[in-house]
């Protein structure tokens, strides 16, 4: 199935007998919490679900946003009402970077049928769709995480799939080369990473570039459906916007599925002996 969804096609599921779960994903690194955006009004029947203390671990040696433990996981799809048998449709504010998070973890988790809003809470507000405070109670599941249904890879896979495969580096032009590095520990990228800004992913309102201007765009890369590829960003959050990406463009899926590096940056350049390069060039 196509991981995106329009907020038309996603209100006439709303309306259907076996309406999907929904999930607020709205987050922002620099704050404000994307709790206070929830309660102010989201989407009829969404359940809130935080990025940085449920959809990863708590930082550490393993990078800003590790991956959570799938017992952690598991409490929190549970609370939240996801079934096996019902899709989920998560949301952010736009360009679901952030709801491709959420997209990832419960493809990993197992969950065959999960999709993103495309163009986000603002799509669903311009389309003229009705928003609501109310928190809607939900009835806890018995939903059981299956872990590792999506590949994840450490600093050395990543290092052998640059060199070896196609390593796609998500982060902002200006980060990959080495110019600013506002978070982490050092400047620059992977060797043999190339570039594939997350922001380039979708248009200005937000909402996703084709299948085959994505395919066009991973093509330059030299991203093909038989080349082993895999992704990653700062912290391991807009890489799967990347990945969505990917198998938006009919680049990723079964039998050659893309690889999520969650460590990301923050956990390689934490390392001094890992090196690292500068510029536009891919090293």
């Amino acid at each position: 199935m196509d991981p995106l969804i329009s907020a038309d096609d996603l209100a006439e599921s709303l309306a259907g007998a076996r309406p999907p779960v929904l999930l607020d994903v709205r987050w922002s690194l620099l704050g404000p919490p994307g709790r206070e955006d929830y309660e102010r009004d989201h989407l009829p029947g969404a359940v809130f679900v935080d990025l940085d203390t449920e959809l990863a671990a708590p930082p550490g040696p393993g990078g800003r946003h590790p991956l959570p433990a799938a017992a952690d996981l598991q409490v929190v799809l549970r609370r939240a009402g996801v079934t096996a048998d019902r899709e989920v449709v998560a949301y952010d504010a736009a360009d679901g970077s952030a709801a491709a998070r959420a997209w990832w973890l419960l493809r990993w988790a197992g969950h065959p049928r999960v999709r993103v809003l495309d163009g986000g809470y603002r799509a669903w507000v311009d389309g003229g769709h009705p928003v609501t405070a109310e928190v809607p109670e939900v009835v806890p599941t018995d939903y059981e995480v299956v872990p590792d249904s999506l590949p994840v890879i450490g600093a050395d896979e990543a290092a052998r799939l640059a060199a070896e495969g196609r390593l796609l580096d998500a982060r902002a032009p200006e980060r990959y080369r080495g110019e600013v590095e506002p978070v982490d520990p050092r400047p620059g990228h992977i060797p043999g990473a190339r570039n594939a800004p997350f922001a380039d992913n979708v248009t200005a309102d937000g909402t996703w570039r084709t299948p085959a201007e994505l395919a066009r765009s991973f093509g330059e890369l030299g991203v093909d459906r038989e080349t082993p590829v895999g992704a990653y960003c700062g912290s391991g959050i807009t890489a799967c916007s990347a990945l969505l990406a990917l198998e938006h463009a009919g680049l990723s899926g079964p039998g050659n599925p893309a690889a999520l590096y969650a460590g990301s940056w923050s956990h390689w350049s934490s390392d001094p002996n890992r090196p690292a390069k500068t510029g536009d060039a891919p090293g």
